[in-house]
C-alpha cells in the first residue's frame, strides 16, 4: 500500500511550509516573524488534524527549522523557533547533519511488525492457523484464533494460511518503506533513525501518514543567493516532466525559472548523456577483465548501500560521476563564476552534493516539491507564460529515460551497442534498497557476473523520489512521452560529447 500521489493533509502543510519559507526569504526583513508563520497555517484554536492546536503548531515550527536548514529543538527546554535563524540567512548552503530527522513528538509511536487477527475469522473447522505455525503461537478461544504474542516469531504463515484473509500483518509504514532496516524505537517507542545504517533515501518521511519525518531544505540559502544578484543556473533532472502540472511544460520550464530570479536552465539529461557514455566506457574497461560486475553511480542512495553492505564491492560501482555533477562542471565551464542549483526528485543527492569533492560544483540541491513552494510564493502564474521551444535541451531520448527504473541500463547498453557492436551485455535493474540488497547478494554469490547492475532507491526511479509532486505511474508515462519526442535517439550522439573528458578530469579527484 502506497500514500503516494495522493494529496493529503500531511501534503498540504509540507508544501504550505516550503512556500512561506521561501516568502520569508523572498520578502526579506527581521526574520523573528516566523514565530506567526505557525499561526498563519494553522489559525484559531480548534486542532485541525490531531488532539491540539498548540501540538500542531509546535510540529510546524519544527518543520519551519528543517526547510531553513537549521536543527531540531530539544522538547525539554525552552528555544523559540527563529533560534540561528539569522546565522542561516546566508546566500550559500548551511547544513547540519542531519538530512533525515523524526520529529519525535509528531511520531504516533506505531506498534512494530506484529500479525493480528481481525473480525473476520469465522472459527473455522480446518484452523489451517494452528496447524502451520512452528511455535504453536495460534490457538483457538471461545471458536477464534488467538495469537499469544509472547510466543509469536512473525514468520507471516498463519496469514498465509486463512482462508478468510482474517490474519493481517501490522507494520510500520517508515519502517516498511526503509530497504536498510534503519527505523529503531526511541525509550518511547517513537521511531528513531540508526544512522549508521540510513542511506538519506527520504522514503520514511513520504511514507509516515503522521508527518513525523522531514529532511532539511536549502530554499532559504538559495533565495539568498539570488537577492544577492549571483548568476544562479538551474540543473533540472530528467524527472521533472508534469511534475508542476499539466500547464508546466518542457517549453515553460525556463521562463518559469527566470521569473524565480534564476538566470538560466540547463536539463541534467545532458550530463545524463555523457554518464551514459562514460559508464560504457567503464564497464567495457573493467568487466571482466578487473571486476565481476559493474554497478551504476547515477543514484547515491543505492551507491552508499552498496558500500556499506558490500564493501567488498565497493570498487564495482562504477566511479563515473553523476548526470547532476557532470551537468553542473558543464555549466561552470562555461559560467566559472555561477552557482549551480540541482532541482530534482530527489532528498540524498543533497548529501552528494556536500561532500568534498562535489561541493564546488553544485552549490545547492532543492526538490521538485521545495521548488514548488518557490514558484507559490512567487505567484507565478503558469497560463501567462508563453512556451519557448528552444529552451528545451536537445538531450537524448536515452538520457531523459534516467528519471525511470531501468532506464539508465538501457541507456548504457544502448551505448555500448554503438561504441562496440559486437559486446553482448548482460542486465539486471532492481529499484527500492531490498530489491537491491537482494540483487548484490545474488552478485556476492557469483551469479551476476559479467553484468551491469543497475541500483534505484527509490521503486520505480527517480520519478518516485521523496521530493516529487505526483504519482509515480503518471510520471512514468510523462518522461516516456518526453523521450519519445527526442531528436536523438542514443546518448552517443550527444553535442557533448567531445568535451567529455575535459569536464571529467576538471579535478584530480571523484567522488567518494
Amino acid at each position: 500500500m502506497s500514500m503516494r500521489g495522493i494529496y493529503t493533509s500531511v501534503t498540504k502543510i509540507r508544501r504550505q511550509v516550503f512556500t512561506e519559507i521561501a516568502r520569508l526569504a523572498y520578502e526579506g526583513g527581521d526574520y523573528s516573524r516566523i514565530e506567526d508563520i505557525p499561526y498563519k497555517i494553522l489559525p484559531g484554536e480548534v486542532p485541525t488534524y490531531r488532539d491540539s492546536i498548540f501540538k500542531e503548531r509546535a510540529i510546524v515550527g519544527e518543520r519551519l527549522r528543517l526547510a531553513i536548514g537549521l536543527p531540531l529543538r530539544r522538547m525539554d527546554e525552552h528555544a523559540p523557533i527563529s533560534n540561528g535563524i539569522n546565522e542561516s540567512a546566508i546566500a550559500e548552503k548551511y547544513y547540519d547533519p542531519p538530512l533525515i530527522n523524526v520529529i519525535s513528538f509528531a511520531c504516533n509511536a506505531c506498534p512494530e511488525t506484529a500479525f493480528r487477527v481481525t473480525d473476520n475469522c469465522r472459527g473455522c473447522l480446518a484452523h489451517p492457523c494452528t496447524e502451520v505455525c512452528p511455535v504453536k503461537a495460534v490457538s483457538i478461544v471461545d471458536g477464534k484464533s488467538v495469537i499469544d504474542k509472547s510466543k509469536c516469531i512473525r514468520c507471516g504463515r498463519c496469514r498465509e494460511a486463512c482462508p478468510y484473509s482474517a490474519i493481517v500483518k501490522l507494520e510500520r509504514p517508515c519502517a516498511s518503506a526503509c530497504g536498510v532496516d534503519a527505523i529503531e524505537s526511541d525509550h518511547l517507542g517513537r521511531a528513531k533513525i540508526n544512522y549508521d545504517k540510513c542511506v538519506s533515501c527520504g522514503q520514511c518521511l513520504v511514507s509516515c501518514p503522521f508527518g513525523a519525518i522531514a529532511d532539511k531544505s536549502q530554499i532559504f540559502q538559495l533565495i539568498h543567493a539570488i537577492k544577492a544578484g549571483d548568476e544562479v543556473i538551474a540543473a533540472v533532472a530528467p524527472a521533472f516532466i508534469g511534475q508542476f502540472g499539466a500547464a508546466v511544460t518542457p517549453e515553460k520550464m525556463k521562463s518559469a525559472l527566470q521569473q524565480l530570479g534564476f538566470a538560466d536552465m540547463v536539463e541534467v539529461a545532458v550530463g545524463a548523456d555523457l554518464c551514459t557514455i562514460e559508464e560504457a566506457r567503464d564497464f567495457m574497461e573493467k568487466v571482466p577483465a578487473e571486476q565481476p560486475f559493474m554497478g551504476t553511480s547515477c543514484c547515491p542512495s543505492w551507491s552508499v548501500m552498496a558500500k556499506k553492505l558490500f564493501p567488498e564491492f565497493a570498487g564495482c560501482i562504477s566511479m563515473t560521476l553523476t548526470p547532476m555533477v557532470l551537468t553542473a562542471r558543464l555549466i561552470k565551464k562555461e559560467h566559472p563564476n555561477c552557482k549551480v542549483v540541482f532541482i530534482g526528485p530527489c532528498a540524498s543527492k543533497k548529501l552528494e552534493a556536500s561532500r568534498r569533492t562535489i561541493r564546488s560544483d553544485v552549490d545547492f540541491v532543492v526538490t521538485f516539491e521545495e521548488l514548488m513552494g518557490m514558484f507559490v510564493a512567487k505567484g507565478v502564474d503558469f497560463d501567462q507564460i508563453e512556451e519557448d521551444p528552444d529552451s528545451v535541451a536537445d538531450s537524448s531520448s536515452a538520457g531523459r529515460g534516467f528519471a525511470i527504473g531501468g532506464g539508465v541500463a538501457a541507456a548504457v547498453v544502448d551505448a555500448i551497442h554503438h561504441m562496440y557492436p559486437d559486446r553482448e551485455v548482460l542486465v539486471e535493474s532492481a529499484q527500492g534498497l531490498r530489491d537491491c540488497k537482494k540483487m548484490l547478494t545474488l552478485a556476492k554469490a557469483g551469479k551476476r557476473n559479467g553484468y551491469l547492475l543497475e541500483g534505484m532507491a527509490c521503486p520505480g526511479g527517480c520519478v518516485a523520489g521523496a521530493g516529487t509532486l505526483q504519482s509515480i505511474p503518471k510520471s512514468t508515462a510523462a518522461v516516456k512521452s518526453f523521450q519519445n519526442r527526442a531528436a536523438e535517439d542514443s546518448a552517443v550522439s550527444s553535442k557533448y560529447a567531445d568535451v567529455l573528458d575535459e569536464v571529467i578530469s576538471k579535478y584530480s579527484t571523484k567522488p567518494e
